[in-house]
């Protein structure tokens, strides 16, 4: 992801307002929104290597709309043409991953494989955060070139795959079982539900923290290449924590884990916008430390408790909830910014999340109590 730790500045540079911004982004959430499920479940029945490929195809074609266009409305084409590739691959992928697994007998193993491909995208994102800082002191336009040829790369990636077994095969197919599989996640399995829930609301604030502490950054006066430095280092953090989230998950125990990922997570926002120095930096490293582990984690306890026929749907109920609540809480964050100031901003989302992890976090205990037996 080259472009992520300059997009900001990308678009401030092009004159787009803070609204504006956000906006598009969330178009972006809101285009996964829309396929998200869809494509999940068309994951599940003609399977995860056909939606991959595609998802991979979108996604190279989206970067290659915006390096070679300006302005808010094709920006906003490029969101919804990257929306769908994402929503082509989210779930998909750790569903293969899953069921590879278990078709080996290694499903215990998930965290461990999970976390670790966690931790190789961070490496990566870590060094093209410095290579994207230093390309856009050229010329902000630079990352989305090379962005472009990357994301290609994807496409023989997803060709060379091997499709897995799907041990249960979906005997109804087509809309309605679709809302039978929504149904049965929401409302009938109630460990699933709060599993999905809590899981959605911690992966919002994460993709939230990504996307607006460059702007946070750049009021400190750092330049792009020290953004890129900086996004390095973050995902360096998340690099190494993922490669041992499931030692972490197993010493500290479950509830433990879970309340200080918490804790760490959503205060973050709120202690980063009460203060104005370097002292941020700090509280970014224990966030995104936080997020190396909840990450892998947390999907091991939903693909526990989903079947092989729904796993890729399931898995994209999570996705379609994270998007959906940052497509609200972005654009606010930007109203915000645009009116009261970014340290505001930053405090005021802090406290939204704080409430919502706080509504959903006992019930969300008390499942994985039912679920594993797990002691204090």
């Amino acid at each position: 992801m080259l472009t992520m730790p300059i997009l900001f500045i990308f678009y401030r540079n092009l004159g787009l307002s803070e609204l504006e911004m956000f906006q598009l982004k969330a178009f972006y959430s809101i285009s996964i929104v829309i396929f998200e499920i869809p494509s999940g479940y068309v994951a599940d029945v003609i399977g995860r290597k056909k939606t991959l490929i595609t998802g991979s195809i979108l996604g190279t074609l989206g970067f290659a709309v915006y390096s070679f266009s300006s302005g808010y409305w094709a920006f906003m084409s490029a969101e919804i043409i990257l929306g769908l590739g994402q929503s082509f691959i989210s779930g998909a992928d750790s569903a293969m991953l899953y069921d590879s697994l278990k078709a080996d007998n290694r499903a215990n193993d998930y965290i461990k494989y999970e976390g670790r491909n966690f931790s190789i995208g961070n490496f990566s994102e870590a060094i093209a955060g410095f290579a994207g800082g230093a390309l856009a002191e050229i010329s902000l336009r630079l990352p989305f070139y090379f962005q472009t040829g990357i994301a290609f790369i994807a496409v023989p990636a997803a060709i060379m795959l091997i499709e897995p077994p799907i041990y249960r095969k979906r005997k109804n197919t087509g809309f309605t079982d679709i809302l039978k599989i929504v149904n049965y996640s929401i409302f009938k399995n109630s460990s699933l539900r709060w599993n999905l829930i809590y899981s959605s609301i911690i992966g919002s604030a994460t993709l939230t923290m990504a996307w607006i502490y460059p702007l946070y950054l750049k009021n400190l006066n750092f330049s792009e290449i020290e953004i890129g430095t900086t996004s390095t280092f973050l995902n360096m953090i998340v690099g190494m924590t993922t490669l041992f989230a499931y030692r972490i998950e197993r010493r500290l125990k479950p509830k433990l884990t879970i309340w200080t990922t918490t804790l760490f997570i959503s205060g973050g926002f709120i202690a980063i916008g009460l203060i104005h120095s370097y002292a941020a930096l700090v509280i970014l490293t224990f966030f995104y430390f936080s997020r190396g582990i909840a990450t892998p984690v947390l999907k091991d306890y939903i693909n526990r408790i989903t079947t092989s026929d729904m796993r890729a749907t399931v898995l994209s109920i999570r996705s379609l909830i994270i998007r959906t609540l940052f497509s609200v809480i972005g654009p606010l964050f930007g109203y915000m910014t645009d009116k009261l100031s970014l340290n505001e901003a930053f405090v005021i989302i802090g406290i939204v999340f704080t409430i919502v992890t706080g509504s959903s976090i006992f019930l969300f205990l008390r499942s994985v109590d039912n679920q594993y037996n797990i002691t204090e």
